[in-house]
């Protein structure tokens, strides 16, 4: 497939290496043509000896994502791909997406009073070569809550509290869970986009 628009410079679209449709609305939302690829790695297996040897979380959410860009550059050569994601720490702990109603209940109740950073990393890849990358921190409040509000908000959000680690989403009910947001709103997203659209620029690939 050809693409051509005043702002995307490339021959064809931008692969996403993610299965996020908010990542794939974001880069559509700011004119980058994208075709969507998801990776298949084991996510665990790579960040696990991360963990173990007390990576950063910042970095390991990099490592993550380059991982993801590399397994579908490979795959798709000569083509360039955006890979990203994101780890969510609390006081040391890291969390991961809820696996149940349930445990995105106890998530957002172990979060609840207290100050979370959302670590998000992107990494642009092509012929199996990382060739861009970023990464940005946001501080995220929430306020107290008890248990009814909480099975209130999870039973509201349904399936969509195990889609992102913390069990919400900024953009939609999961905005009633904070007290304060310190951050780019992009980042919280889940793609630290205008740092990928630098980047994007840098490589000759967008309209400067």
């Amino acid at each position: 497939m050809i693409i051509s628009n005043s702002l995307w410079l490339e021959a064809q679209p931008l692969i996403l290496a993610s299965g996020s449709t908010t990542r794939r609305e974001m880069l559509a939302a700011a004119g980058i043509p994208v075709e969507v690829l998801k990776p298949e790695i084991d996510e665990r297996a790579v960040e696990h000896p991360l963990v173990e040897q007390h990576v950063p979380a910042d970095q390991i959410a990099a490592a993550l994502a380059c991982a993801k860009a590399l397994s579908v550059s490979n795959a798709r050569p000569g083509r360039l791909v955006l890979a990203a994601d994101q780890t969510l720490t609390c006081d040391g702990i890291t969390f991961h997406k809820p696996v149940d109603d349930f445990a995105a209940a106890e998530q957002i109740a172990e979060l609840a009073g207290r100050t979370h950073e959302l670590h998000s990393a992107f990494v642009l890849a092509r012929d199996g070569a990382p060739i861009a990358e970023g990464r940005e921190t946001a501080r995220m409040t929430m306020r107290s809550l008890d248990s009814d509000f909480i099975g209130l908000y999870v039973d509201l959000v349904g399936p969509a509290a195990l889609s992102s680690v913390g069990g919400y989403q900024l953009e939609g009910l999961g905005a009633q869970l904070f007290d304060t947001v310190e951050g780019n709103h992009f980042t919280i997203l889940g793609l630290p986009l205008l740092a990928v659209l630098a980047a994007l620029r840098d490589l000759g690939c967008l309209a400067r």
